[in-house]
């Protein structure tokens, strides 16, 4: 079918039967460049918008003349547009929190953490735990986690709780830690977690998964006016940065009725992906399960977790940790129960979101899931295509990789993590792990889909980072090593894929999203330069201009 016929189908869809009169588009986006996604396509100059759905892609020639005396030219000043964005991996509510309170992110050394509490402390009343998240040790100058001790010395009597930016251990002070009962000496482990200790058996402050659990008592969950306001700030950041829609994760479950409403009451213009977190779900025949009115909220899938982080070494390894001898990381999901729960979503259609870092993770992931598969054939032809998925895939045994394909479970991965943990994770992992670290290039040759993420707050979330990282595998300084594996980078046209048509997929939504053609809906990434083209050192310094979600420009630079 010619792109002309496809247009006038998609206006005659929204006129009268019959098709007497063809209406004029809502919006035209003109004097830009437009890129498709669609393998093959040359960039295009206009693309056209009726009803939220793309009429005509092609010339300014062609296209500007369809408008009528209603229709919005909108005119893109040599930007370049794009199918929508999508954050695959995100936690939303981080997000929104991370501009609520103290955000350790640029925190650089033990020292500037410390000075950081003290002043913090000062703008509290006496007694009033002291909560920040984002710090990560692994560039400062002390070469060490902080401890207890280190907070101690500023906390004035307060309980203080920082989380490390990648939501897998926290360090705690002594008065946190005894509010919580947990004992210094020699403390009872956790299943699923574990306090650290130092050489004698004393805690260190450091609380590693499950165990950040003890301590979640001393921290007020936020609701109420309060929680809107984390939602809807975690919104407009992901819209401001560019991103058209957001696989959520771990959500809450009671937190789907409030997103559901923020959507439908324009509060909450992102298009979201809900991943509901397992701890809360009772029947995965839910009612939970669903889409918003609007259709801008869809909760379709489940979160479990395998292991921790590879930073805090909680990461499932099949041999020990390279750094730290004896320790192999955690293994949080149990065979039998999970294997239960994971038959039950494919007869109810739920996906499965499984987070796995290291590589007996990853095993162990895949090994389960084709246990599970094995009944797919009993099911109903419309629950025989799963796409299951493994959040973050990031350390592979390299006979694993083709499983992926094989399986056709997609590869849930954060490209930004590659750039970061190439300080620490070399020491590890050893030299020969790192040949299934991040393994993107490799996962792709053999057939997976990767779809795109940025795991923030734990990562800063910026489209131009995740993009950059995938495709430089350098971290935002352009440092990198030889033993970094550089033959892992993608191509630009696969780290688009990556962040558009393969997030659609992952989702169920390729018919409709991830590329621009017609009948599809509208949903637009719009930034000043090309990120097809620039030099990789320059795709950092390109910058949102608009984000259109639907045929509504939520966001523009030129108006805020």
């Amino acid at each position: 079918m010619s792109r002309f016929l496809a247009a006038i189908l998609v206006l005659c869809a929204v006129v009268a039967p019959g098709c007497e009169r063809v209406r004029s588009p809502d919006l035209v986006f003109v004097g830009g460049v437009v890129h498709t996604g669609v393998d093959g396509d040359d960039p295009a100059e206009a693309v056209s918008v009726l009803d939220g759905r793309i009429v005509q892609i092609g010339s300014e020639n062609e296209i500007r003349p369809t408008a009528g005396r209603d229709t919005q030219i909108i005119d893109l000043e040599g930007a370049h547009l794009y199918p929508g964005f999508t954050d695959s991996h995100v936690h939303l509510l981080g997000v929104g929190e991370r501009e609520l309170e103290l955000n350790l992110d640029r925190v650089g050394s033990i020292g500037e953490l410390v000075e950081t509490v003290a002043q913090a402390g000062r703008s509290l009343a006496d007694g009033q735990v002291l909560f920040g998240r984002g710090w990560i040790e692994t560039r400062w100058p002390e070469a060490r986690f902080p401890n207890r001790q280190d907070l101690d010395r500023v906390s004035q009597g307060r309980p203080v709780v920082l989380v490390r930016a990648d939501g897998h251990a926290l360090v705690a002070n002594t008065v946190a830690l005894r509010a919580a009962g947990i004992n210094l000496d020699h403390p009872i482990q956790p299943d699923g977690g574990r306090i650290d200790v130092d050489p004698s058996g004393v805690a260190t402050g450091m609380l590693i998964d499950n165990a950040m659990a003890l301590v979640s008592g001393l921290m007020a969950e936020r609701s109420g006016a309060e929680l809107e306001t984390a939602y809807e700030k975690g919104g407009a950041v992901l819209t401001q940065l560019g991103w058209t829609g957001a696989h959520n994760m771990s959500v809450p479950v009671e937190h789907v009725a409030l997103l559901n409403s923020l959507s439908e009451a324009g509060k909450l213009p992102v298009r979201l992906y809900n991943a509901v977190d397992v701890a809360g779900v009772g029947d995965l025949s839910s009612d939970v399960f669903g889409q918003s009115k609007n259709g801008l909220v869809i909760t379709r899938a489940v979160k479990l977790y395998m292991d921790g982080a590879l930073g805090s070494r909680g990461a499932l390894l099949a041999e020990p940790y390279a750094d730290r001898s004896g320790e192999a990381g955690l293994q949080l999901s149990s065979e039998a129960e999970t294997l239960v729960l994971m038959r039950e979503a494919l007869k109810a259609g739920v996906q499965v979101a499984f987070h796995a870092i290291g590589d007996r993770a990853n095993t162990l992931v895949l090994d389960w899931m084709e246990k599970a598969f094995a009944d797919l054939q009993s099911l109903p032809p419309a629950r025989r295509d799963p796409r299951w998925r493994i959040e973050h895939a990031q350390i592979l045994s390299p006979g694993d990789t083709v499983r992926f394909a094989k399986l056709g479970v997609v590869a849930s991965m954060q490209p930004s993590h590659a750039i970061g943990d190439l300080h620490f994770a070399p020491s590890r992992l050893g030299p020969e792990r790192l040949d299934g670290a991040y393994a993107w290039r490799s996962l792709i040759d053999a057939g997976a889909i990767i779809t795109g993420g940025s795991d923030a707050p734990v990562e800063k979330g910026d489209p131009r980072i995740e993009f950059y990282a995938a495709v430089a595998r350098k971290d935002l300084t352009g440092f990198s090593t030889p033993d970094w594996r550089p033959e892992e980078t993608v191509t630009r046209a696969e780290a688009l894929k990556m962040f558009t048509i393969w997030p659609a997929y992952a989702s169920f939504r390729e018919t409709e999203l991830g590329t621009i053609e017609a009948g599809k809906i509208a949903d637009f990434s719009v930034f000043s330069g090309d990120l097809l083209t620039v030099p990789e050192d320059e795709i950092l310094s390109l910058e949102p201009v608009m984000t259109v979600i639907e045929g509504r420009i939520v966001w523009s630079r030129n108006t805020g």
